[in-house]
């Protein structure tokens, strides 16, 4: 007899699985499953909704608009908000996480006024699209990687946009100070993209419940007919949590991707595994092909993501891997060409590549991210010929 799995999101982790495996995949979204990295092109008008689905799952082996309210771990049955019951032999969560909605004035009450938008979802990406144009005014709050992603694909579409950034300088957890430098330059020169960084917001100036400004901490007011929230995001592990298993930052998981209970499973941004959250795609899909493997009966084991970040903006092309800040008696090759806006760094500990920021020309992406992902010795070799087309090869 086969076992029953059934997964519970139907995110990037829960479709892979569905793709890989006969499982019932509960989706709380109304879409069939989607790539969200590319939900920015799609706002940008690049491409579709329809190009960014993801492989479809089994037709009898997909439920859309599911919301799964408890786990029943004693008679492994999970409940949804409908009545409906679904027992497991298995269960995963692939829950994913949610925008994290500042504490802002204005936000109040769990309910966002008309105008203001997380970035996350398909929906999200639905509504903004039908706001945007151009001349309309624009204000992202937020400048990590989802944030400019969000401030790039609304200046394509014509929009004057402003960027508020509370850190000192965008996509820190990425790039270093002289990286996010040139990239703010790009944004600003060739995306008319206005950036304030070292920006803290105070609240949202609202009418009759919908979005006119946005005020900031020193009391500069920015007009804003739209507003994308772009502050990160937080695992959903309320399920978990009902079902008392064990949740620190996210829902803790072994090496096989179990949690506390041994029939329930955890992947994607919802799992943490060896004390990290991942928030990435290629995390959740390595994640769920070692679990895709661990249900077949293999040895399959995760140890962890290497995970390579990229962005095309048009004229810019970014790369960022590893630790880009070097520590205390680490060695580092660095090459800026201010007019071209072409920047690479490496960052190397003892005799292995830690880290690296590529901006512009990405011929030596490629070699450096074996290096990495191998985290094997480098060879004996001056450490410029880490920044050559071929990587030194």
């Amino acid at each position: 007899m086969s076992s029953r799995i059934v997964v519970v999101g139907g995110g990037t982790a829960g479709a892979r699985l569905a793709e890989r495996l006969p499982v019932t995949l509960l989706g709380e979204e109304p879409h069939a499953p989607y790539n969200r990295v590319l939900l920015a092109d799609v706002l940008a008008g690049r491409y579709g909704p329809e190009v960014i689905a993801l492989p479809s799952p089994r037709p009898d082996g997909a439920r859309h608009e599911v919301r799964v309210t408890g786990i029943d771990r004693a008679a492994r049955v999970v409940h949804c908000a409908d009545g409906e019951a679904f027992a497991y032999d298995r269960l995963v969560l692939a829950t994913g996480s949610n925008p994290v909605l500042p504490p802002l004035r204005g936000l109040g009450g769990g309910r966002l006024p008309a105008g203001v938008h997380a970035f996350r979802t398909l929906d999200d990406c639905l509504a903004l699209d039908a706001l945007v144009g151009p001349g309309v005014r624009a204000v992202v709050i937020g400048g990590g990687l989802l944030g400019v992603s969000a401030a790039r694909a609304l200046a394509a579409r014509g929009a004057d946009v402003v960027l508020a950034q509370q850190g000192e300088h965008l996509m820190e957890r990425q790039l270093d100070a002289g990286a996010s430098g040139i990239l703010r330059r790009h944004l600003e020169a060739d995306l008319g993209v206005e950036v304030h960084t070292e920006c803290r917001v105070r609240g949202l100036r609202c009418v009759d419940d919908t979005v006119e400004a946005v005020e900031l901490a020193d009391g500069f007011v920015l007009d804003a007919d739209v507003v994308v929230i772009a502050c990160g995001v937080r695992p959903r592990v309320g399920l978990a949590l009902d079902a008392g298993l064990d949740v620190k930052r996210g829902i803790v998981v072994d090496d096989r991707l179990r949690t506390s209970d041994p029939y329930i499973h955890a992947v994607g941004d919802c799992a943490e595994h060896d004390g990290r959250l991942y928030g990435l795609a290629g995390a959740a899909l390595e994640q769920a092909d070692v679990l895709a493997e661990v249900l077949t009966g293999g040895t399959g084991a995760y140890r962890g993501t290497r995970a390579l970040t990229r962005l095309s903006m048009d004229a810019l092309e970014l790369a960022a891997f590893g630790e880009a800040t070097p520590l205390p008696g680490d060695d580092t090759v660095q090459l800026a060409d201010a007019t071209s806006g072409a920047y690479r760094k490496v960052v190397v500990r003892g005799d292995r590549l830690v880290g690296g920021v590529l901006l512009g020309d990405l011929g030596a992406v490629g070699a450096l991210a074996r290096a990495w992902e191998g985290d094997e010795a480098l060879p004996e070799a001056p450490l410029l010929h880490l920044l050559t087309h071929d990587g030194g090869s």
